[in-house]
């Protein structure tokens, strides 16, 4: 039988009501939380941590749960819930049970779990769902029982078991496609009409012209409001789990990845939802270079950095300097450090005039110009001159210019953020 595949289910919004669940099998699988935790405060912070969304991405493979539950004060921690497999002499009487009712596989095609389900295949030796002690926790607050994490993990799958009882069968050990490939296998060998056996033939759906769907279109209702921005980006799924990833493939890459790409797009809604939205220009695509430094100004560790460095043509040395520019000024910032360019005629009177203003009576620095450079000669620091006429601060450190500061109309300014001022001599 094919192995049963892991599945991840993004975080589920906020839950509102009272209950978590709606559904008898969701009830149930509370019920063995709350009778086998022996600390009911537990459950209850567990349960404020998943009503407000303190719950990321869920994990399901057969045997354990994993996510990342973010307490109240914004620490993190890995949590797990673990539930015996089934064995194979299990599944084998469950799927001889199914078959012989099709009531049973019309019952999981239909997201549904009957009662009498559950009772055949306990009558068959095969408990279903789990009883006193069957969830185990484990996790990274290395509490001994059900946590205010494992709990809010419990909580939050009561949920998912509402939407589709098929995490229930792929924590037991048997994934979706696999279950209903062995029971149209089995119905087949049963005898079951073709009509009957999943992935059989299908009344045909009768069309409809794209004259017809078009005129129909005036008729839609309006779209529905955006979405209500939340409170701060999504958690990644936990990706360090049994499942060995694909080679070429790195867990902890694909985890910052997943990060970022959550950071970024929260960032995009609320850019999307804020006023004028629509009338200001639509961004550029970012270069290597500059997603490299954009990424790498977030917390990484030292693999990952030398992964950007080398991915964007720098060094390490290199990457930090990029990181820096950008996190004072974004694109912009890396492409003062990254690129000169030749001021017109214009330009350059603009900033000498600007240069000649900022210092009276010729007290300021004396400085050499190179295209949109202007060095302090026989000191360390340096002002850069951007296309928009903003000056950013550089400063000479271990035989390279680096950013010292975000740009300023003041090229005075500019060179106090640099440490100009202060040169008595040094690199030229």
């Amino acid at each position: 039988m094919t192995e049963a595949r892991e599945r991840t289910f993004e975080a589920l919004p906020p839950a509102q009501g009272r209950g978590f669940t709606t559904t008898w099998w969701g009830h149930a699988w509370l019920k063995a939380l709350e009778d086998t935790a022996l600390d009911t405060g537990q459950l209850k912070a567990g349960r404020k941590l998943a009503r407000g969304g303190g719950v990321g991405a869920v994990s399901i493979r057969p045997g354990r749960i994993t996510a990342v539950v973010q307490d109240r004060d914004g620490t993190r921690h890995r949590s797990d819930v673990l539930l015996q497999q089934l064995g194979e002499e299990e599944w084998d009487r469950f799927l001889s049970m199914a078959v012989e009712r099709a009531g049973h596989i019309a019952a999981l095609l239909e997201r549904e779990m009957p009662p009498h389900l559950v009772e055949d295949a306990a009558a068959a030796g095969v408990d279903l769902l789990p009883g006193v002690g069957d969830l185990e926790p484990e996790c990274g607050c290395e509490a001994w029982d059900h946590c205010a994490h494992t709990a809010a993990l419990s909580y939050q799958v009561a949920r998912l078991l509402d939407q589709d009882p098929f995490v229930l069968l792929l924590l037991r050990g048997r994934g979706e496609r696999a279950l209903l490939d062995e029971l149209q296998q089995r119905s087949a060998t049963y005898g079951a009409p073709p009509d009957e056996v999943p992935g059989g033939p299908r009344p045909e759906v009768p069309g409809v012209s794209a004259e017809e769907a078009y005129a129909a279109s005036v008729l839609l209702p309006a779209l529905p409001p955006p979405p209500a921005l939340p409170p701060e980006p999504g958690l990644p799924p936990v990706l360090d789990t049994e499942t060995p990833p694909e080679p070429g493939v790195e867990a902890e890459a694909l985890e910052f990845l997943a990060t970022a790409a959550a950071a970024t797009a929260h960032a995009l809604l609320a850019e999307a939802l804020s006023p004028g939205h629509a009338t200001r220009p639509v961004p550029t695509e970012p270069t290597v270079e500059e997603d490299a430094a954009r990424l790498a100004s977030g917390s990484v560790t030292a693999v990952l950095s030398a992964r950007l460095a080398a991915g964007s043509g720098r060094d390490g040395e290199g990457l930090a300097l990029a990181v820096r520019a950008w996190r004072y000024g974004g694109a912009a910032g890396l492409a003062v450090l990254e690129e000169e360019w030749t001021p017109s005629g214009e330009a350059k009177a603009r900033a000498r005039a600007s240069l000649e203003a900022a210092w009276d009576g010729g007290e300021g620095p004396v400085l050499r110009a190179a295209r949109n450079r202007w060095s302090v000669q026989g000191g360390s620091a340096q002002l850069r001159l951007a296309p928009d006429g903003r000056w950013w601060p550089y400063r000479k450190e271990r035989g390279r210019w680096a950013p010292a500061g975000p740009p300023t109309s003041d090229p005075a300014a500019a060179m106090a953020a640099a440490g100009g001022d202060e040169d008595g001599g040094g690199e030229d």
